[in-house]
């Protein structure tokens, strides 16, 4: 049976300082991306693969309920005095420390056999995002980060390359991504999505985690969407921040529980809020 996701509090301000080192929490995060993607590759196009539909409609396979047993298993054993909150399982344990975890992101497309799908692994800390993993191992690609620490990616010759996002300075000049224009229409926002398209220079919906780590790689300057949970963000904001940009909600508000999210350069973020800003 799936668990009770209950949402954590709002979070305090993204830019908090943080006394430690995060390096030791960062590597678990990294081993425990390990374990997961050795799950979800092992059932990726299957035929036999188990699909359910959830409560909300969604679907939810065998691999991600694995994966997630698979993370938990890990954060028992080396963690487990920190909370988790996971997409299938819920909420346990403290919420001080707390693991945020989508064992698939994207489990439409894992479904489908098709690999744009990530495993996120996020540290909270007092509600703050602090250690942020997203894993594609269909596609060999991974991206990680923690705060004081950077932002990196593996490259083809498996050395880490540090990220830094794009210093594009003028809205005319951006590349975009919205996820999809019917999240937009059902929030009543698309006139919001038509006044964007028309003052960018490119736009696209790349879907899920992807635009969010382009973002980072500095190919992007505008990523956002409506509807996210905790589990399909927490994880991107370190990896976006320590890169160099900004992470908000819709409203420019630190929050994972607003059920939006916007992502910029940073350079260009009170501009873009400024644009779709409801006139």
């Amino acid at each position: 049976m799936l668990g009770d996701v209950t949402s954590p509090s709002p979070s305090p301000s993204w830019s908090a300082p943080i006394d430690g080192d995060l390096a030791e929490d960062l590597a678990l995060a990294l081993r425990i991306a390990d374990a997961a993607d050795a799950v979800t590759m092992s059932r990726f196009d299957a035929a036999d693969l188990d699909i359910r539909t959830k409560a909300d409609a969604t679907h939810v396979t065998e691999a991600d309920l694995a994966a997630e047993r698979a993370i938990r298993e890990v954060l028992a054993e080396e963690r487990p005095g920190d909370g988790v909150f996971g997409e299938e399982y819920g909420v346990t344990g403290d919420t001080a420390r707390q693991w945020i975890i989508d064992p698939i992101d994207g489990t439409a497309n894992y479904l489908k056999g098709i690999p744009m799908w990530t495993t996120l692994i996020a540290l909270a800390i007092d509600g703050v995002p602090r250690v942020g993993v997203a894993s594609q191992p269909a596609l060999g690609r991974r991206w990680w980060a923690a705060t004081g620490l950077g932002a990196w990616t593996n490259t083809p010759e498996g050395t880490p390359r540090r990220l830094g996002v794009s210093t594009v300075s003028d809205v005319a000049d951006a590349s975009v991504s919205f996820q999809s224009i019917a999240q937009w229409d059902e929030v009543g926002r698309s006139d919001d999505l038509l006044r964007l398209s028309r003052a960018v220079w490119r736009d696209r919906g790349y879907g899920d985690t992807w635009p969010y780590m382009l973002l980072a790689e500095g190919r992007l300057e505008f990523v956002a969407e409506f509807g996210v949970q905790e589990y399909d963000i927490a994880a991107l904001v370190p990896i976006v921040t320590e890169a160099g940009g900004r992470f908000t909600d819709i409203d420019g508000r630190d929050s994972l529980a607003s059920r939006s999210s916007l992502a910029t350069n940073g350079i260009l973020h009170d501009a873009f809020l400024s644009l779709i800003r409801t006139p």
